[in-house]
């Protein structure tokens, strides 16, 4: 039950050649099993999504990993970062249709894999792909972050290592799905119409606050996180003179805050691909905190945009590819 070929030195370190040739035949050889026996074929939602134990991590998440990445989530009942973490990560896995699969351990229940793994505190969250174990993070990180990460991930998983991941039947119902169509309007129904009615008049102070109050108790609040995100960017560039933004980002390429507002404006303005490229830009010739500033501020605009955004799809690679 020991994962196998086990390396905590990150993402880059998959990319050994040899490794990775290995990796990749076996997970060609894994799909041609499968073929020849009838299987591969479609996956429920509810698969995406299981919970792992020592008994079952040699098939559930080694074997699996050879056809699709593994995120595996550590975490605890007692344990409150956990609970905000764990439905996003969920949530996750179902919007990325089949890109990952996540493994829930329960640490209580399993610490002989805990230890294996190295888990000094939860949560934690690492990652199998084809049968190489790499850390992801710890904590309950922001949804962007995550999302980068994510994203990361599933390109090594498909460029290094040949894993397209699983086809998911859209027919098939999701856990609860029924059960969730009947329920009555959500209990954040009245807050959030209260920050649209503030947008709406101006108050871009009560609008972030009424998001806010979403979040706190709900933190994988999908209109929420957006709408919040919307309201910040338009009282970040409130008050803004836009000429003299223009001018000092025009004259100062390497001054990371008159990059930041310019991109700010470009957003607000409508032109998305010029917000996501500058900071782009800005990440490729910075370093230490200025870059962090300058990734931060691109994820946020991220979320102002939409994850499903094709532009989005893109300015995310184009990071990846910056920062690594």
């Amino acid at each position: 039950m020991q994962p196998r070929n086990m390396s905590m030195s990150g993402v880059v370190d998959l990319g050994a050649v040899k490794a990775a040739q290995e990796a990749k035949t076996k997970a060609e050889q894994t799909r041609a099993d499968n073929a020849r026996r009838g299987g591969g074929g479609a996956v429920s939602p509810a698969s995406l999504v299981i919970d792992v134990d020592e008994a079952g991590f040699e098939n559930d998440v080694l074997q699996r990993s050879t056809e699709v990445p593994v995120v595996i989530d550590f975490w605890a009942e007692w344990c409150e970062p956990c609970k905000q973490l764990s439905p996003l990560l969920e949530r996750l896995a179902v919007e990325y249709n089949g890109r990952f699969v996540l493994a829930k351990i329960d640490v209580d229940a399993n610490q002989m894999l805990m230890q294996q793994f190295g888990v000094q505190g939860i949560p934690a969250v690492f990652a199998v792909v084809a049968g190489q174990a790499l850390p992801l993070f710890q904590g309950a990180s922001p949804e962007a972050e995550i999302r980068q990460v994510l994203d990361q991930l599933i390109q090594v998983g498909e460029q290094r290592f040949g894993l397209t991941g699983l086809t998911v039947d859209a027919e098939a119902e999701t856990p609860g799905e029924a059960e969730e169509a009947e329920e009555p309007a959500g209990p954040y129904d009245a807050l959030l119409e209260a920050a649209v009615q503030a947008l709406d008049a101006g108050d871009l102070g009560g609008a972030v606050q009424a998001y806010r109050k979403v979040l706190t108790d709900d933190p994988g609040n999908t209109e929420a996180t957006l709408g919040l995100a919307q309201a910040e960017l338009l009282q970040r560039v409130q008050g803004l003179d836009p000429q003299q933004v223009r001018t000092d980002a025009a004259e100062k390429p390497a001054d990371v805050a008159a990059q930041i507002a310019a991109a700010d404006l470009d957003l607000v303005g409508g032109h998305v691909e010029d917000a996501f490229g500058r900071l782009v830009e800005t990440v490729k010739r910075t370093a230490g905190e200025d870059r962090n500033a300058a990734r931060v501020r691109l994820l946020e605009l991220f979320e102002v945009v939409g994850a499903d955004d094709p532009r989005v799809s893109a300015a995310r690679s184009a990071l990846a590819r910056a920062l690594f």
